[in-house]
């Protein structure tokens, strides 16, 4: 695992030791941001379900102003933390330990752009964009990506937001929703 692009293009990521954390792949990771590249520069961001930071980090990397990041795992941010210190990325970066339902109440300004790659099929992908449209925390104009199972499908309306696109990767399902 590494980031892509942008000013830490290239370093290595810490992978976790198990399988109790599935980071986003490489590749997918390079196709969610070919789709967002003209959102990402100065963009104020929230990796929910963080796992080990790479979307965080590679938004940060591509010019993103500010990430907030989210895990209920101790682990998870553990390595995500560390990787935050080997992108030097520690003075954009908020991080927290918290269940994503704390983690939507604590962002202290709306985002541009909510990665949203929680355990599947659990219900809390849903659970999560619902909360981010009650509590106002996208910005109009403003971009939820959620990476699910593809047999998973959301509507082209979703609680306020409107599908822009939708993408499979093997058993990998993106879904970018925009307000």
């Amino acid at each position: 695992m590494r980031i892509i692009a942008g000013e830490a293009g290239g370093r290595r990521l810490k992978a976790p030791e198990d399988d109790r954390i599935r980071p986003t792949s490489d590749k997918v990771r390079e196709a969610i941001f070919n789709m967002l590249q003209m959102y990402v520069q100065d963009a104020v961001v929230a990796d929910v379900f963080c796992g080990t930071g790479g979307l965080g980090l590679e938004a940060l990397s591509r010019g993103a102003a500010k990430c907030f990041f989210f895990d209920n795992s101790r682990k998870s941010m553990a390595l995500t933390e560390e990787n935050i210190r080997t992108c030097r990325m520690e003075d954009r970066s908020v991080t927290n330990i918290c269940d994503f339902r704390k983690a939507v109440s604590l962002l202290d300004e709306p985002v541009d752009i909510a990665f949203l790659d929680p355990p599947y099929e659990t219900g809390m992908l849903q659970e999560c964009i619902e909360l981010l449209a009650q509590q106002d925390k996208v910005k109009n104009g403003g971009l939820i990506v959620a990476e699910h199972p593809r047999t998973e499908q959301f509507p082209d309306e979703y609680h306020g937001f409107t599908k822009m696109r939708e993408k499979k990767y093997g058993m990998i399902m993106v879904t970018i929703y925009s307000k």
